[in-house]
């Protein structure tokens, strides 16, 4: 069963949170708040923020630019995940990706069947890494956005969280780079 090894120090990482939205401002962004206040509650760092139209290349770019930052480690965007014509988050994270978390969007659906039944599976949410960065995308409300953190990233983001965790193979990301 997965526990915190109390006995490793705590890893704080540097994470981007990116909300989706036409119509959203920072005074409105409650899901890019709940991510926030989230995170920083775990000891982590809050390294960006930033709201962006659902604009499949300017979300591409986004991730990209946040990738290629080494102050960055993690990137969390919210929004842009079901299913309408402007829902273009999850074809802009895996236009980025190098390789995609699969089980990431089946655990937060299993998270999700429990709090909203059959409606979780209208949520795409997805998780990959590139360019040595992981990047997840949440759907756009806060509620999901909870779950996503409470259930599922603030365990794998911990690196004392046993018997793995994402933390504790980021050195070996890009290690595929170095090779010669």
């Amino acid at each position: 069963m997965s526990r915190i090894d109390e006995t490793l120090d705590f890893i704080p990482v540097r994470i981007a949170i990116l909300t989706v939205s036409d119509t959203r401002d920072l005074a409105q962004d409650r899901s890019g708040d709940v991510l926030v206040d989230r995170l920083e509650a775990a000891g982590h760092i809050l390294a960006d923020r930033k709201i962006i139209r659902d604009e499949r290349a300017d979300i591409a770019a986004q991730l990209r630019s946040w990738c290629a930052d080494p102050d960055i480690d993690v990137i969390i965007s919210t929004g842009g995940t079901g299913l309408t014509g402007r829902d273009v988050t999850v074809e802009a994270h895996r236009d980025v990706y190098e390789k995609e978390i699969d089980a990431f969007g089946t655990v937060f659906t299993i998270v999700s069947m429990q709090k909203i039944g059959t409606s979780s599976v209208q949520s795409r949410a997805t998780g990959g890494v590139a360019n040595g960065t992981y990047l997840f995308a949440l759907p756009g409300s806060p509620g999901a956005c909870k779950d996503a953190w409470d259930e599922i990233l603030q365990r794998q983001l911990d690196y004392r969280h046993r018997p793995c965790n994402f933390v504790e193979i980021m050195p070996r990301l890009d290690e595929h780079k170095r090779r010669k």
